[in-house]
């Protein structure tokens, strides 16, 4: 797999991660719990299992589909320019997708509190980093236009 599919596989498994973090943890939690394990809500358990659904619905579409959108054309103005927007976005939406799982590690509340409004700010910034970025790797994949005007 090349970096592009891979950079949108991920950016397409941490979008709705990042839109409905607290739903994908539900479905986990709820998952568990039919199968008779006892979780906390909110807990690390039924986030990793929503996570893991995620990842093979991304996956299905992916086998399924053949590729995600957008595809671009290597070759095209901003193709390039557009994954490294994607990938900054995944970069903090991936730090937004840890912090819930290493929070208990920090030994300061306070610390919890200014980490935790940092990362749901990449939350706000991600969404408008990934618009960015899959509107110049579409853009890319567009037919150049004709500079040609013929005037009579």
């Amino acid at each position: 797999m090349n970096f592009a599919r891979s950079n949108l596989f991920i950016a397409w498994f941490l979008i709705p991660e990042t839109l409905a973090m607290g739903w994908v943890a539900f479905v986990g939690r709820m998952l568990l719990e039919l199968l008779g394990v006892s979780t906390e809500e909110e807990g690390i358990p039924g986030r990793i299992v929503g996570a893991l659904l995620l990842l093979g619905v991304v996956s299905a579409v992916q086998i399924m589909r053949g590729s995600l959108a957008p595809v671009g054309n290597p070759e095209g103005r901003g193709y390039r320019f557009g994954h490294r927007w994607v990938l900054a976005a995944n970069v903090l939406a991936a730090l937004l997708f840890i912090f819930p799982f290493t929070w208990q590690l920090l030994p300061n509340r306070d610390v919890v509190m200014v980490f935790s409004k940092f990362t749901i700010a990449f939350g706000y910034w991600v969404m408008a980093m990934w618009g960015i970025g899959f509107s110049f790797i579409y853009q890319s994949g567009l037919p150049a236009k004709s500079s040609s005007t013929s005037h009579s």
